[in-house]
């Protein structure tokens, strides 16, 4: 039996940090502001496990100049992570009304992702969710993908994994994982149908 391991962000739901900032703040004032605080490696300590709220505050008061901006991304957090991804999140739905094993392996906060939970409904509908916050190692290194192998005990040739990053994508192949680069959902339901796990109907196509 084949299992489809699904990343998150950008997969099922929009993840667009600088899209958020140039439509609250403006383009070039969030172009300063990603120029001065390191925000992508903030949220990667968040990724990796470190505290959701307290990480971010601290990093404002890091930054005084840039507080109130930084704040947003706990305070505003979910217009971050929006829209949903429809198609996605109804082929996950599809997959599972068939039997098939569906995965999440996501870069995403231990606690960001509890926090997510509730409010992101498909969230709870995965059958085995593998968290880099909970893991303590983040895409692409190769031990994530290991962890999974061993924990869910399924040979990598019989995982489809699909994300939106090349390096995370290239780390699964390396292990024998099949892999689809996301770009739409369209595309990715293509794939899931050329591998027999859906008709096209099912897939809505």
């Amino acid at each position: 039996m084949k299992a489809v391991v699904f990343d998150i962000g950008n997969v099922l739901t929009s993840w667009q940090p600088e899209a958020f900032y140039d439509r609250v703040i403006g383009a070039d004032r969030r172009a300063a502001l990603f120029g001065a605080v390191d925000l992508h490696q903030m949220n990667l300590d968040v990724d990796a496990g470190a505290l959701f709220r307290e990480t971010i505050y601290d990093w404002a008061l890091r930054h005084p100049e840039w507080s109130a901006e930084i704040r947003m991304w706990y305070d505003r957090w979910d217009e971050l992570a929006s829209p949903r991804i429809e198609g996605s999140i109804a082929l996950l739905r599809a997959l599972r009304a068939k039997g098939v094993p569906v995965f999440a392996l996501t870069n995403f906060g231990r606690y960001s992702y509890d926090e997510a939970r509730p409010k992101m409904d498909f969230l709870s509908e995965f059958d085995r969710e593998y968290v880099s916050g909970r893991m303590g190692v983040v895409k692409p290194d190769p031990e994530i993908y290991r962890m999974v192998e061993e924990d869910c005990g399924i040979a990598p040739g019989d995982l489809i994994f699909t994300d939106d990053r090349p390096e995370n994508i290239e780390a699964a192949r390396a292990r024998g994982w099949g892999v689809h680069l996301f770009e739409h959902w369209q595309g990715w339901a293509e794939r899931l149908v050329a591998e027999g796990l859906l008709t096209r109907k099912e897939a809505g196509l």
